[in-house]
């Protein structure tokens, strides 16, 4: 094979691979240096994307497990508030029975009280009458018995010898 310039086909060939080295010139210098830089920033953003996306899910874990202690402590205290209400619950119903047993037994104790004291005061009401009663029929009866003189003397003279005299 012979090499001639002066051959059209091969002067082709020559300014093509002339041109195409001018152009990979211009382009290295003032192409591809900006498209490798946007290229590496890309990279970097990219990179730097993934790194906060697994930070991301680093603090969500670390924000899901901190919820998951804060709702067992929650549960636990929620339990703890409600074994005190319930305590605190059945100690004011221990203490309205107690209450209410005192207060019946003293309700009790009154009204037999004043039931005694309502019968005393009948028991002495019918003493009373029954004494009056008895007054006055003892008055009516003296008072029959004295209406006749000879009878009370009789009285009187029964009455003297009963009596001695000291």
């Amino acid at each position: 094979m012979n090499f001639d310039i002066g051959n059209p086909s091969y002067g082709l060939v020559f300014w093509t691979l002339i041109a195409f080295l001018l152009l990979l010139l211009l382009l290295r210098k003032f192409a591809w240096k900006p498209i490798m830089e946007a290229i590496g920033e890309r990279e970097k953003s990219i990179e730097d994307a993934l790194t906060s996306a697994e930070k991301a899910k680093e603090e969500m874990a670390r924000l899901t497990s901190e919820n998951e202690q804060l709702l067992k402590e929650a549960r636990a205290e929620r339990d703890v508030i409600l074994k005190e209400a319930k305590v605190l619950k059945d100690q004011i119903v221990a203490d309205a029975k107690t209450l209410a047993q005192t207060e019946g037994a003293k309700l009790i104790e009154q009204a037999k009280k004043e039931i005694d004291d309502q019968k005393k005061r009948a028991l002495t009401e019918v003493k009373d009458q029954v004494s009056s009663l008895s007054l006055e029929i003892a008055r009516k009866v003296l008072q029959k018995e004295f209406e006749d003189d000879k009878k009370q003397e009789a009285l009187v003279a029964d009455l003297l010898k009963d009596v001695k005299l000291n």
